[in-house]
């Protein structure tokens, strides 16, 4: 179990945060088309997990918009942009703002996910949904970066991530 803060109150996480060297484990979300996304049709590409609560925030609607831009562009990287949020809210969201170059996902059908990934709010104004973070996945599935962002109104450090892509 981990924790973070909001607005520096603290808010307890479940489940266990990925480690540097640890094997990703696979996960089934839901795309904007409503289809399946897995971190296993990826294998053999660089991921980032873009991890967050709501693209109706703007620190999450900011984090989206500048890796859609910077790693979404790179050879052989996916970028997974993961919240609670409906398929058709992440839809509305990426047509409005001309997001092409990533993949939003939605763990609304699969909590586990949350819990997986150590990311799992508990408590507060924000309990059920995920906290910031994000995972960098080298083409083999093992985490070769990881930031659990410790304040929910923090962006994530986007040049350590980018670092972390070869």
């Amino acid at each position: 179990m981990g924790s973070i803060t909001l607005g520096g109150n603290p808010v307890t996480l479940a489940g266990t945060f990925p480690k540097i060297g640890e094997k990703a484990k696979d996960f089934n979300l839901v795309g904007q088309d409503l289809s399946e996304v897995k971190l296993s049709a990826y294998a053999g590409k660089q991921v980032v997990l873009n991890i967050f609560p709501s693209l109706d925030t703007p620190i999450c609607a900011t984090a989206i918009r500048k890796f859609n831009e910077t790693a979404g562009t790179k050879e052989n990287t996916v970028v997974l942009c993961i919240s609670g949020d409906l398929p058709f809210a992440h839809k509305r969201f990426c047509v409005a703002e001309g997001i092409e170059n990533v993949v939003t996902a939605s763990a609304f059908r699969s909590p586990q996910f949350a819990l997986d990934y150590g990311v799992a709010m508990q408590e507060g104004p924000l309990a059920g949904l995920t906290a910031r973070a994000v995972v960098v996945l080298n083409t083999v599935g093992e985490v070769v970066y990881a930031q659990l962002v410790p304040e929910i109104k923090q962006e994530p450090d986007y040049e350590s991530a980018l670092a972390a892509l070869s």
